[in-house]
């Protein structure tokens, strides 16, 4: 009966420890993954999945030597990237310092008091002291461990933040890097038609001054080359502003930042994987799912102060009422100690703690809820946009090509007096709107790859 009674106190910590286990996380109120993507096909090949693998040079597969260079400068300079870092060394220093609190904490110190004990009188006496102090909490409950995991589970989601700060100043760079490029292939169509139409229009003054055709005609062309060269100008007044915004995310002044012309590269055909894939990979699911797992185990961290705490000291030193002695064998002094405290009434307060940890668990999983749902969409998103703009390219390109053989033909007909010279601006305008739609079809499907690289997490 009394080796049972041994075991009691034993026992018992462990049932209360069991009652300090946070509770599990409801799988029933997560998203369930698909097993395909719906806009997917059979050349879509399956990704390996693992968020901690490196994000890789996804932007080298473009093949532009000068978007590599403007995303390593982003890679340098970013400010969103500097601050990511500095919140995953602030939670790395968060979790040492939690880590610390497992670890025995040893000091030393000196001391010197001056009083009267009623002990030996009212005679004022002083007592000089000098050792090391010793403490160290039992954590029976895991208050400690559960916080220490938190800490670590935090860190690891700033780590992904930053994966995802970084992903996220690449792709901006690689789109708005590939929609300045698209506004100077405009731009470039747009300079072509305004000096045709001012040819046309010299040619038409010049007939117009010899009588051969009326001013309505002269006004027409002014028309069609003064408002091209609005659209020009407003073209050129988008692409500064775009080159701007690009300076900002390779950090460096826009007063110094200039970037040339230049021409479409490669466009790359990206494997999307499968959903699980996705979730495996993509930084921003990876954090959320990171945070949900920390405010678990903070709920197990409140529920865990409801519990006793036991905490060893020891001491040892010396002590002397001269200063000559202090160091004397004869002064040596030590105690140790254990101290077992248990919260009886605290006003609510520990039952607080466990409702606002667990309200922040559930928002928590609300959150990763909607990460996922997102990165979903995400995928789709891009994949049907692809899908759709590839079949718009080519229909624009057989617009195209129909709108340079009738400009071809009118101008034939229009030197041979067989048709107007309203018909034939009306052709050379649908060729040029043709033309701008195809860049801009092409532009839409290059920021849809980077957009789709981004939805599956880079790589």
């Amino acid at each position: 009966m009394k080796k049972n009674f041994a075991f009691a106190p034993l026992m018992l910590a462990l049932v209360l420890a069991g009652c300090a286990t946070p509770p599990p996380i409801d799988t029933t109120k997560l998203p369930a993954t698909p097993a395909a993507f719906k806009e997917g096909d059979g050349r879509w090949t399956v990704a390996a999945p693992a968020d901690a693998q490196p994000r890789g040079e996804w932007w080298k597969a473009f093949g532009d030597p000068v978007l590599d260079d403007l995303v390593a400068r982003a890679e340098a300079r970013n400010d969103r990237i500097q601050i990511a870092a500095a919140r995953l060394t602030q939670a790395r220093a968060l979790l040492r310092s939690a880590d610390a609190e497992r670890l025995p904490q040893v000091g030393i110190g000196a001391g010197a008091v001056r009083g009267t004990d009623p002990s030996t009188g009212t005679k004022p006496s002083t007592l000089i002291s000098a050792g090391a102090n010793f403490s160290y909490e039992v954590d029976l409950f895991g208050r400690l461990a559960r916080a220490s995991d938190a800490a670590s589970l935090d860190a690891q989601a700033r780590d992904a933040l930053l994966q995802s700060a970084r992903l996220l100043a690449q792709a901006d760079v690689a789109q708005t890097y590939f929609a300045l490029r698209a506004l100077d292939i405009e731009n470039a169509i747009l300079r072509d038609t305004v000096a045709a139409y001012r040819d046309t229009l010299r040619l038409t003054e010049r007939r117009y001054q010899a009588g051969d055709v009326a001013e309505l005609d002269v006004a027409r062309v002014r028309t069609e080359a003064a408002s091209t060269e609005s659209d020009a100008l407003a073209v050129q007044r988008q692409r500064s502003v775009l080159e701007h915004a690009l300076a900002v995310l390779v950090g460096e002044p826009a007063s110094n930042f200039a970037l040339t012309g230049g021409e479409w590269k490669l466009l790359p055909i990206v494997p999307a994987g499968v959903p699980g894939s996705v979730l495996a990979r993509r930084p921003d699911v990876a954090a959320a799912q990171r945070q949900l797992q920390a405010a678990q185990a903070r709920v197990g961290v409140a529920q865990a102060a409801w519990f006793p705490s036991v905490q060893l000291t020891a001491a040892g030193g010396y002590a002397s009422p001269e200063l000559s002695d202090l160091f004397k064998w004869s002064a040596r002094a030590w105690s140790v100690g254990a101290l077992l405290s248990l919260p009886v009434f605290d006003g609510g307060r520990r039952n607080a703690a466990v409702q606002g940890a667990s309200a922040e668990m559930d928002a928590a999983l609300a959150s990763y809820r909607e990460q996922v749902l997102v990165a979903f969409k995400d995928v789709e998103d891009e994949l049907s946009s692809l899908r759709l703009l590839a079949e718009q390219a080519q229909a624009q390109g057989t617009a195209v090509d129909s709108a340079s053989r009738a400009t071809a033909l009118s101008a034939s007909r229009y030197r041979n007096g067989m048709i107007s010279q309203l018909e034939l601006l009306d052709a050379q305008r649908s060729e040029l709107r043709n033309r701008r739609q195809a860049a801009q079809v092409r532009a839409a499907q290059y920021q849809a790859t980077v957009g789709l690289i981004r939805a599956l997490g880079g790589g």
